[in-house]
């Protein structure tokens, strides 16, 4: 099976892009090739039993549809995680208490 065998057409959002349709056994055997497709013509579909199972994208377009999260601020990290009923006082002189 060719290279251009792989590769089909669509239609999407009023243009064609170039979209790999891949069995599950073939993008095994070539994962490097379904890896360089994502990353130079689009996202690569894998199918399992002729359904549709999972896309393989770049990194650039993977970031580009789920942008990072912003980072919560450490004490508003701290308050998030309800620990309202924990001591969190630092005893100076727990280890002198104790007299042997």
């Amino acid at each position: 099976m060719t290279k251009q065998a792989n590769l089909k057409t669509v239609k999407a959002v009023g243009r064609q892009s170039p979209v790999g349709r891949w069995k599950l056994e073939d993008a095994k055997a070539r994962f490097s090739e379904v890896v360089r497709h994502a990353r130079e013509n689009g996202p690569q579909r894998v199918t399992v039993r002729g359904h549709d199972a999972v896309v393989v994208m770049s990194v650039e377009e993977f970031e580009r549809l789920v942008p990072e999260k912003p980072r919560a601020p450490f004490v508003e990290f701290m308050e998030s995680l309800h620990l309202g009923g924990l001591n969190l006082e630092r005893e100076m002189d727990r280890g002198r208490d104790v007299e042997l």
